[in-house]
């Protein structure tokens, strides 16, 4: 399909595209890589009047560590992180993904921002964000505040960012000692929406106990959902097969998934704690 007529602007500054946002109203929308929003209005599930493009405006594209986070521009692209040894080192969980989404041209141009502002639960993001607890920047008129990653997401294709703001950035703590996280996702074909992924992040002391989990579900609930059970059965304990066992088990009976051609609610609940044990074992090993 074609999606409806709109007005478009190109702005060269944040101040410029925020003074937009201020001037159209709610009849306005960022697009940054655009393979989030251009479907749904090819769709006609999304008409906006007028689209704001903002890969033109300067110093929202960086991958940085600085001190103890990894900082992240909303205008990085997937291949960004793909392609970033270093980040591959402190965090393979981006490596993992990467692979995971859509195809080559689609990471070329798909934005780490985007993939979040779109508030989308079956977008493979979301769901590492909650792994490692990010906190996401969003810069309006006034300023910048943070938003913990719990308090992104509160409704369905609904985050907190306003309608006069913009998602500007992504902060994620680097841990020390030993850490591991890993992702993965059950698929139809390659390039589809997941039937259901895990993402997962554990800290381990020099004993070998959890002393910090976190757990994102894609696509088995409206909204990108941490498990939290199954990061409470983690923390404190050895994370032999009994305590995996459980924690997967948690994240089963705590989605909410429903059935749909990528299968029936059942289904999605196995898919959720096979993969569950398995990233959790993964992480695991690259925490050794």
């Amino acid at each position: 399909m074609i999606p409806a007529s709109f007005d478009y602007s190109a702005p060269s500054t944040l101040k410029e595209a925020l003074n937009l946002l201020k001037d159209i109203g709610d009849e306005a929308k960022i697009l940054a890589g655009g393979h989030s929003l251009i479907p749904m209005m090819k769709l006609r599930f999304a008409e906006p009047e007028h689209l704001i493009d903002i890969s033109n405006v300067p110093g929202l594209s960086y991958v940085n560590f600085e001190g103890d986070h990894l900082k992240i521009g909303a205008m990085a692209r997937e291949v960004d992180l793909e392609d970033s040894k270093e980040v591959g080192e402190k965090f393979p969980i981006f490596h993992d993904v990467a692979k995971l989404i859509a195809d080559p041209q689609v990471r070329n141009f798909g934005t780490i921002g985007g993939n979040l502002a779109h508030g989308d639960a079956a977008n493979d993001q979301p769901a590492v964000m909650i792994a490692l607890d990010a906190q996401v920047e969003i810069t309006g008129l006034d300023g910048v505040r943070t938003v913990g990653i719990d308090d992104f997401f509160y409704g369905f294709y609904a985050t907190a960012v306003q309608e006069d703001e913009i998602l500007t950035g992504i902060n994620i703590p680097v841990p020390t000692g030993r850490f591991g996280n890993a992702y993965h996702k059950s698929e139809r074909k390659v390039g589809d929406y997941a039937t259901g992924g895990v993402a997962v992040h554990v800290e381990l002391d020099a004993e070998g106990t959890c002393t910090k989990a976190g757990i994102g579900l894609t696509n088995v609930n409206p909204t990108p959902l941490r498990a939290s059970r199954s990061e409470e059965a983690l923390v404190g304990a050895k994370l032999d097969d009994t305590t995996i066992e459980s924690a997967a088990q948690y994240a089963s009976e705590d989605c909410n998934p429903s059935s749909d051609l990528r299968g029936s609610e059942d289904y999605k609940r196995r898919i959720i704690k096979v993969l569950t044990k398995r990233m959790i074992h993964k992480a695991l090993e690259r925490a050794q």
